[in-house]
């Protein structure tokens, strides 16, 4: 098993954005269902602008793509780390001293915390078809929490992404 990090990052002016770098690496000998090289790549979950005291989060999502030379089907898992909050229950984005609380999640529905498979997290495993390279993506849905009242500023924070295969 092969394990790439990498980090996500962003700026929020009462908003945010998070984005990956390339990845990639090579794994042990080829067999099959096993990857040979992986590279991720993700798009930046831009949130916009954050109206204080808005009674809905604001939301956004962002994709993850995981690129690898595989045999035979094989499967990838993905983690997020908890950010500067150092928690999956809730992240932060920063400004100075101020805070605004968000979170990142693998469903629509805001109910699957994205993290490492501890606490209250979980990890999105992603399916690889035999192919070279073949492709998979996981869309990341993020939300800011409603009813927040931050100080103008830029609010950043960043995010670990781990790719184990």
């Amino acid at each position: 098993m092969r394990n790439l990090v990498r980090r996500l990052s962003g700026a929020r002016c009462l908003r945010a954005c998070l984005a990956l770098a390339a990845l990639s690496g090579l794994a042990s000998p080829l067999a099959h269902g096993q990857v040979f090289e992986c590279s991720a790549s993700a798009t930046s979950v831009a949130f916009g602008t954050y109206t204080p005291l808005t009674p809905t989060p604001l939301v956004s999502t962002a994709t993850v793509t995981v690129q690898c030379f595989v045999f035979g089907q094989t499967s990838v898992t993905v983690y997020l780390s908890t950010g500067a909050s150092g928690t999956y229950t809730t992240r932060t984005l920063t400004s100075g001293t101020y805070t605004l609380k968000y979170n990142l999640y693998l469903n629509a529905a805001d109910t699957q915390i994205w993290g490492n498979g501890s606490g209250v997290s979980q990890i999105a495993t992603l399916t690889l078809n035999p192919g070279f390279p073949t492709t998979a993506n996981a869309t990341v849905y993020g939300a800011i929490a409603a009813l927040q009242d931050p100080a103008p500023g830029t609010y950043t924070d960043t995010i670990t992404v781990t790719v184990n295969y």
